[in-house]
């Protein structure tokens, strides 16, 4: 298939869901499994959460596969210190902070970055780390600070311009590196043990950096079966469909149902920017404290492109908004709906925790499409 509408084939919706249904039942048949207790899966990443929302995936599948949102939102599982330690670096006189969107409304314990340009900071929102160079070569008589947020997927773009503004010898461009790692996450919250799934859907740009290959570690150490998946329907049925098959049939394994992006070395090109640029290290996540050898930290002999080196920057614990579980819903132990202020409170006009705020946020989309969705593949 060539074109988007084709991964959007009501007919091949309908065929991919009856082979679910199918299998579902023959399973619960044959080992006398209660009907009320599907078959429970997690999507890590964020943008899956909106599309399985978006086109009534959850909802299709009712009964037979239950759905749970895992940690995949970058933005939402930023520490409230990392975030307090970038709106300090927004009142250091003569600095400009520069930062992707979902950044600027996300609360920490002193306001957000929003707050802090209203304020005097010189806050500005870029579509690329080469935009934030280029404020940098437009102001060299000023500090330009980029917030590094995200996966394995935005990571090597970043590290494209650390090594761009070496090669320019810029002098005053530098990167507050909050950069996460997926499968330290994914291990974790099974290690916890918190909520019981039976398979994973991976996720599908983070994949095509790292490789299929990245996850072989859930249906070795955990016999957990993992699909690799894009973002349309048909997509993310045909991953629905690789697993229920491994955990019916209980033949674990890791599937890429995404070759048309996804290999199983992954991108050595990407993989080799990130690693002259950043090493691994310990990092504080939303919702799980601090994870061992999940980020990425910017190597010692690059220290002068480290912002939180070069400015000192001192991180302390910060404390959850009083009555925000956005934690617990990044672990997938509750649904946003579980949380006393999802909708009473929190809404994405008032975002009291950063799952609210964000485009890939769990609370966004159970907000944005949690009511009214089509039962019928047909309404897709």
């Amino acid at each position: 298939m060539k074109y988007i509408d084709e991964f959007r084939d009501p007919a091949l919706a309908r065929k991919l869901v009856s082979g679910i249904q199918r299998a579902v039942a023959a399973y619960r048949e044959a080992n006398g499994t209660d009907p009320t207790h599907p078959i429970r899966l997690m999507e890590f990443c964020g943008g899956h959460t909106h599309a399985i929302f978006r086109f009534g995936l959850r909802q299709m599948l009712e009964g037979d596969v239950e759905m749970r949102s895992g940690p995949g939102c970058p933005v939402c599982v930023t520490a409230g210190s990392d975030l307090d330690a970038a709106i300090a670096l927004a009142e250091i006189p003569g600095v400009i902070v520069a930062t992707f969107g979902d950044m600027m409304r996300v609360p920490g314990s002193r306001g957000t970055l929003q707050d802090s340009r209203a304020t005097g900071g010189d806050v500005r929102m870029v579509y690329s780390p080469l935009d934030a160079l280029m404020i940098a070569r437009s102001n060299p008589d000023r500090e330009v600070v980029f917030l590094g947020v995200g996966f394995e997927t935005t990571a090597p773009g970043i590290a494209a311009a650390v090594l761009q503004a070496e090669e320019e010898q810029m002098p005053n461009f530098s990167v507050l590196s909050m950069h996460k790692l997926t499968p330290p996450a994914m291990r974790a919250i099974l290690d916890a043990g918190e909520v019981a799934l039976d398979g994973i859907i991976g996720p599908g740009h983070v994949s095509a950096v790292i490789g299929s290959d990245a996850w072989s570690f859930l249906p070795t150490d955990y016999g957990m079966p993992c699909a690799i998946s894009g973002f349309e329907p048909l997509d993310l049925l045909a991953a629905v469909a690789a697993l229920v098959h491994a955990v019916t049939t209980e033949t674990p394994g890791v599937f890429n149902t995404y070759p048309r992006t996804v290999r199983p070395e992954g991108n050595a090109v990407a993989q080799r920017m990130l690693e002259s640029v950043f090493e691994i290290a310990p990092v504080a996540w939303r919702g799980f404290g601090t994870i061992p050898a999940s980020g990425l930290g910017i190597q010692p002999e690059l220290a002068h492109r480290d912002a939180a080196r070069r400015f000192c920057l001192k991180v302390e614990a910060v404390p959850e908004p009083a009555g925000c579980r956005c934690g617990e819903v990044l672990r997938g132990a509750i649904d946003p709906t579980d949380c006393g202020l999802f909708r009473r409170v929190c809404t994405p006009r008032s975002p009291v925790g950063p799952c609210m705020v964000s485009a890939e946020g769990a609370c966004a989309a159970y907000y944005k499409f949690g009511e009214g969705l089509p039962a019928d593949p047909s309404k897709l």
